[in-house]
């Protein structure tokens, strides 16, 4: 028998809708590139397999690709070495063991919202209790000091944080996460944050909690810069003696990471290539029409994302969220419901710009039609 704490976990409302849709779609609510990976990064993946790398490996990763990960994370200002890292099976797996692996029942952690779909579940799934924290629009999604305080109590174990953010696009300026940090070290309180769309910063540069926090588990994957999302390989640092511990929980749970395509994200960090910077540009330009045209639908409002590849604009027409996101199914587009990041999502929806221009544009034009005809 299922036992009662797993059923009451529905499945989230994006991969409801997704669901429904069919080839035809236009798909702007997908959470991952529209690229492919650098064709020479896949076939190094095809020649580690012919060289017979498809053993297991280490439960920790491979050596090397610790190295070069601990290398590249550093450049936020914290002196990392492989001992620092544990290759994941994406983010999703390395939050789900961080928090199976610090939360006990009865634990309470905090998790934005709205906020991405798994952070609940997974705390839910260490038997822990999520409390959410709002992200408020007047305040650019940011999180607000005075919130976490009005949800902490005594038994506040964790804090989730995600920067840049999914589903809203929004980046923590550095001076509030030295805020949030002093503010999570002063109560003993664990700060696990996602930091996945750290290659998608449109203004400035991506700031790590990684340099000012002490008691923190970052999750991160390549899932996004290498527009690799199906081959599953992220990673979690922490402290050493933290890794060698969550390891035994990650060896438990996968056995360890796949092998071959961890030969190819190595030789993706290494090689001298703009893929990751031309990328960027592309959803630049997508992302500064896609908010252009919301601003002239009537009923949106949208501001502008600084981050990741996703807008986030409330709505005022007398419609749910997860109703307008089906009507416009209907008419053929694909979108997430504002309602599936939390209750304080309602009345939003999100839209990715990882597709092409030109499929954004149809996609507009359907919005606009639709919301006009709710609107009258």
């Amino acid at each position: 028998m299922i036992n009662k704490r797993i059923e009451e976990i529905k499945l989230h409302g994006i991969r409801e809708l997704f669901e429904m849709a069919d080839e035809t779609t236009i798909n702007l609510g997908q959470g991952q590139p529209d690229f492919q990976p650098p064709s020479d990064v896949i076939e190094e993946v095809h020649r580690a397999m012919l060289q017979g790398k498809n053993r297991y490996g280490s439960h920790f990763g491979l050596m090397e690709l610790r190295e070069e990960i601990a290398r590249d994370q550093s450049r936020y200002g914290t002196p990392l070495t492989f001992e620092n890292v544990l290759v994941t099976v994406g983010a999703t797996e390395g939050l789900k063991i961080a928090l199976e692996g610090t939360v006990d029942k009865g634990d309470e952690v905090l998790c934005p919202e709205p906020g991405f779909v798994v952070f609940q579940p997974h705390v839910r799934f260490a038997r822990g209790k999520p409390i959410p924290y709002t992200l408020r629009k007047d305040n650019g999604f940011v999180p607000e000091i005075e919130e976490l305080e009005e949800r902490r109590t005594d038994r506040t174990k964790a804090l989730i944080v995600n920067t840049p953010a999914n589903p809203t696009g929004a980046v923590i300026p550095e001076k509030r996460i030295r805020e949030i940090s002093g503010w999570a070290r002063e109560h003993g309180i664990l700060v696990i944050s996602d930091e996945v769309y750290d290659r998608f910063v449109y203004h400035g540069e991506h700031r790590s909690f990684l340099k000012h926090c002490d008691d923190l588990v970052v999750v991160n994957s390549f899932s996004k810069s290498y527009a690799m999302t199906g081959w599953r390989v992220g990673f979690m640092i922490a402290r050493a003696d933290w890794i060698r511990t969550l390891a035994t929980l990650h060896s438990y749970t996968v056995a360890c990471p796949p092998t071959p395509v961890q030969h190819g994200v190595l030789y993706a960090m290494r090689r001298k290539s703009d893929f990751v910077h031309n990328m960027v540009n592309e959803f630049r330009e997508r992302r500064d029409y896609m908010v252009s045209r919301l601003r002239q639908i009537t009923g949106f409002h949208c501001g502008t994302p600084k981050g990741a590849f996703y807008v986030f604009p409330s709505f005022d027409l007398d419609i749910t969220s997860r109703d307008l996101a089906l009507e416009l199914l209907k008419e053929g587009v694909l979108t997430a419901p504002g309602s599936a990041f939390g209750a304080a999502g309602e009345s939003h929806l999100r839209l990715s710009y990882a597709n092409s221009m030109d499929n954004i544009r149809k996609g507009m034009d359907i919005l606009e039609r639709v919301s006009g005809e709710l609107f009258e």
